[in-house]
């Protein structure tokens, strides 16, 4: 690869991970492609350098979100596959998740705005959605695939919208107490 292209390649990179953070805290709606240029670095008028659409750049950092925890996990030398659901739980239902949705999960922070997307941005979330309830339900117990199966959709639904949850409450106590609850309930999903 030439070193244009390398260059190309780092800033359409630099543009996907900086929306990716910024539509996780501010929603869909709530930064616009000339801020983000601006943000990035770029001016507006590379933006169509890099993508077609606005649609195009929403579902690449939502793609790029999604992969986040993976990529997270790698770097600190953990395996998913090797987690337990309560290690998964720790991890999602957290204070630091509740506290950080630039960096987590996108269900977590923009599950209604994903729902009222384009079609590739709701594909994105639908594979998503099958990864983390096939992954949930290899570490759940259950008389068959389908108990398990529902076991790990529950756990899920309740993880990404105990979270959110969470990040309504002006209570902390409130907070916490919803995280503890959620955190506490998926972790026995394997017993």
């Amino acid at each position: 690869m030439g070193r244009s292209q390398l260059e190309k390649q780092k800033t359409h990179e630099k543009i996907v991970e900086t929306a990716s953070r910024r539509l996780r805290e501010a929603g869909l709606d709530g930064i616009g492609v000339a801020d983000l240029m601006k943000e990035a670095g770029l001016t507006v008028g590379g933006f169509y350098k890099h993508f077609a659409s606005r649609d195009d750049l929403v579902a690449e950092a939502i793609q790029s979100a999604f992969d986040s925890w993976g990529r997270k996990l790698e770097a600190e030398g953990i395996n998913p596959v090797e987690m337990t659901a309560a290690d998964i739980a720790e991890r999602y239902v957290s204070t630091c998740h509740r506290d950080n949705p630039g960096d987590g999960c996108p269900f977590a922070a923009l599950t209604s705005d994903i729902s009222r997307s384009g079609e590739k941005a709701r594909a994105i979330a639908t594979d998503g959605l099958r990864r983390n309830f096939q992954g949930l339900a290899s570490k759940a117990a259950g008389a068959d695939k389908g108990e398990r199966r529902r076991k790990a959709i529950m756990a899920f639904a309740m993880m990404a919208g105990g979270v959110g949850l969470a990040r309504i409450s002006s209570d902390e106590a409130l907070s916490a107490e919803i995280l503890e609850t959620v955190r506490d309930f998926v972790g026995g999903i394997d017993k």
